[in-house]
């Protein structure tokens, strides 16, 4: 038994020599997405691109949401005073502008999302085109962009950032 005992200690710790030594060869980078999103000059462009496309249009419903909130404050001043035929009207039109604004906000933030998603997916591609090249020309074995801890050794998105602002 004791013999036995030797030879298995002998395996674990040649199998832990071997672990050892490929860990020590694999090389672990990560990459701070949220940062990329931030800070980069595509990202940054993609998000002027935005507004100039959308604050033409937000303008807009802001200034409808403004007029009907006016004329709601009106409807409610002069509403007990108005005859009954006068008010229903009123109402019924108050009811009519606030559907179609409602209707007109969801579309916009239905557009502006859809625009969003295409103007990051740009953004997304480039990132990862120039994270598999950093990681190919410094020779990682793999690359997270996702983790609930990191060593700040292991971070490399101050050289992708580098590289998508059009540095070296």
């Amino acid at each position: 038994m004791n013999a036995m005992f030797r030879k298995s200690i002998l395996a674990v710790s040649l199998g832990l020599c071997a672990v050892t030594a490929v860990a020590q060869d694999f090389k672990i980078g990560f990459v701070n997405t949220d940062r990329i999103f931030r800070e980069s000059t595509p990202a940054k462009a993609a998000q002027t691109k935005l507004e100039q496309e959308f604050s033409k249009r937000e303008k807009e419903l802001d200034d409808q949401g403004a007029q009907l909130k006016v004329a709601g404050d009106k409807f409610e001043r002069e509403g007990p005073t108005l005859a009954e035929g006068q008010r229903t009207a009123r109402q019924k039109q108050l009811m009519d502008q606030d559907r179609d604004y409602r209707r007109r906000r969801t579309e916009f933030q239905e557009d502006l999302a859809q625009r969003k998603n295409e103007e990051l997916q740009q953004v997304i591609e480039r990132a990862n085109r120039v994270i598999k090249q950093v990681a190919e020309a410094d020779k990682f074995d793999l690359i997270l962009q996702e983790a609930v801890y990191i060593n700040p050794k292991h971070d490399i998105t101050d050289k992708v950032l580098k590289v998508i602002n059009g540095g070296k």
